[in-house]
């Protein structure tokens, strides 16, 4: 009995969407506000100004940052702006926050600025491995464009994905 394997995922017009696609490229890098406190907890305006003249902000050249304090120390915001001041012209961006606060920074506006014309009533799997760490606000954003225009929208892979809308 020769009993050939059909593909029923390819010969379907189902589209698969991976947002590792769409991941920007890049260094990333964390800079801690807490490293320039006394004690990790007390802003001294004078020796923070200081420190910060003093410091090799080359290092991250056309890097993506995150300035954040990890400690709870009250920081002022103008302490983030001098912060983001030296890095001007260095680093690629600069966001307050974490790093998925970051990642969720740099691939919003990506998302939204495609078009997914393509995926007018038509099945979407959004494809949920992948290599890079996507945020999970990036996912979110992605359903809130597809559900206008898909005809249904599933999470997971082609095989074994999780509806999550179907249009009536």
């Amino acid at each position: 009995m020769n009993t050939q394997i059909i593909n029923r995922v390819a010969k379907s017009n189902l589209i698969t969407i991976d947002l590792s696609d769409y991941y920007p490229k890049g260094k990333r890098a964390v800079i801690d506000i807490k490293n320039w406190l006394k004690e990790g907890l007390v802003l001294i305006e004078k020796d923070f100004r200081q420190s910060l003249n003093n410091y090799n902000w080359n290092q991250f050249k056309e890097h993506h940052i995150a300035i954040f304090c990890s400690t709870d120390a009250i920081v002022p915001i103008w302490a983030y702006m001098l912060v983001q001041k030296h890095l001007n012209g260095i680093a690629k961006s600069i966001t307050y926050g974490s790093t998925e606060t970051m990642e969720s920074v740099l691939i919003i506006p990506i998302i939204e600025s495609l078009d997914l014309g393509y995926c007018k009533d038509k099945p979407v799997v959004i494809k949920g491995c992948s290599d890079e760490k996507i945020p999970r606000n990036a996912y979110i954003k992605l359903i809130e464009k597809l559900e206008p225009i898909a005809k249904s929208i599933m999470f997971g892979e082609a095989c074994s994905s999780v509806p999550l809308f179907k249009k009536k």
